[in-house]
């Protein structure tokens, strides 16, 4: 167990997946928390380079908080998600999202085709990935066989590519489960009576939300957002008016994130104006979550908070912001940062009394022998970790 010290109101960091085998690095992290048995569930791909192509499986662990607040998480062994898996597939962008009333987690993922990037897929307009899920009842230590829905959802046969998440999915205060989904689009223009794809239908990326009220029932999608849009993450919350609202935050190559709304549970999206950035040309991906207002008694308000790297040019800094006022995305606070130097994709979840859990890509913190070495292996330079912190610490930080 590692406590974690603060020091100048900067949140110590706990390594979670650590790419300490030749060969090996772990990318792409996905935490959800279950209230109710107080566990945090972290997801991670399992990796034999940086690289996209060559992913291979998912890899879990859980995490529980000691019960005397001392801000302690004691994250178990790592396992190997081997359920998740479709033969002659790498298993990519691990999406979960927790159903209360079944006290189920859903895990859900792509598994896509070996040997077929993602960039091929979209010049060729030709999909190689398949939409899968498992479940657990027992905080991981069993899970359901797979399950594939991309047969059942047609609109993936009109898609050059698509993935969920990657990061945490949501259950709505009307019990409805959402997945966040972005997707390549094919715009199919007729040329001569024929479809020219490689060069005339340049798919755009949007981001949509996969729900269902009922799973047993099946699976929907939503309608995609009007403007372009990439990897993305939802939370809710209660407008002024009253209505709860469920809130889009997807990434951009514009140089800002793209933030939209939705009133009827994620079937229509509205885009919204804001000044939020995003890395510049290419995007990062970014997590959010919604929680109860803080220092307002009685308040039956939501804030949210996010997470992203905070510089406009490269992946460093991480940092987090404050919104007080959801329905105004001119009201994104200045980040506090929680991760300086070397930065990348994160998640958050809130597990109550105030209290936040950030899990990261970062760079590992050289020692002095390491300086002497001049290591510079990519691989083993990059790790997970993970950081709690309080809604104070995070006030404290803006205001810094």
């Amino acid at each position: 167990m590692v406590n974690i010290i603060l020091k100048d109101n900067k949140p110590q960091k706990q390594p979670v997946f650590d790419s300490q085998e030749e060969g090996c690095v772990y990318r792409i992290p996905a935490l959800c928390y279950n209230s109710c048995s107080q566990t945090l569930f972290a997801f991670a791909e399992k990796r034999t380079s940086l690289s996209d192509d060559d992913a291979e499986m998912l890899v879990m662990k859980t995490g529980k908080l000691k019960e005397d607040d001392s801000n302690e998480i004691q994250w178990s062994e790592q396992k190997e998600v081997k359920n998740a898996l479709l033969s002659g597939h790498r298993t990519m962008n691990p999406c979960p999202v927790y159903e209360k009333k079944s006290n189920k987690l859903f895990l859900f993922f792509i598994c896509v085709k070996n040997g077929c990037s993602e960039q091929s897929q979209i010049t060729d307009c030709s999909n190689k990935a398949h939409l899968c899920y498992i479940t657990t009842a027992d905080d991981g230590e069993n899970w359901s066989e797979l399950k594939d829905l991309t047969p059942d959802l047609h609109e993936i046969d009109d898609w050059a590519t698509f993935a969920v998440g990657p990061g945490h999915g949501l259950q709505t205060q009307k019990d409805r489960l959402i997945v966040p989904v972005y997707a390549y689009k094919i715009k199919k223009r007729k040329k001569r009576g024929s479809c020219c794809c490689r060069k005339v239908c340049a798919p755009i990326s949007y981001a949509l939300a996969l729900y269902t009220d009922d799973p047993d029932k099946g699976w929907k999608f939503g309608n995609m957002l009007e403007t372009e849009s990439g990897e993305c993450q939802m939370a809710e919350f209660l407008d002024d008016k009253g209505n709860w609202v469920v809130y889009c935050n997807a990434r951009s190559k514009s140089g800002h994130r793209v933030e939209a709304v939705s009133l009827n549970e994620g079937d229509d999206f509205s885009i919204l104006t804001g000044k939020l950035v995003d890395t510049k040309n290419t995007g990062c991906q970014g997590s959010v979550v919604s929680f109860p207002a803080q220092s307002e008694v009685g308040s039956t308000k939501t804030w949210l908070l996010f997470s992203h790297t905070t510089d406009v040019k490269k992946r460093v800094d991480l940092g987090v912001y404050l919104n007080k006022s959801p329905q105004d995305p001119d009201k994104w606070s200045e980040p506090w940062k929680i991760n300086i130097g070397i930065s990348g994709y994160s998640d958050l979840a809130y597990i109550g009394n105030g209290r936040f859990v950030c899990l990261m890509e970062c760079g590992k913190e050289k020692t002095k022998e390491d300086e002497t070495n001049k290591i510079k292996d990519p691989i083993s330079d990059h790790i997970i970790s993970s950081v709690m912190f309080s809604y104070d610490q995070v006030e404290q930080g803006i205001r810094q």
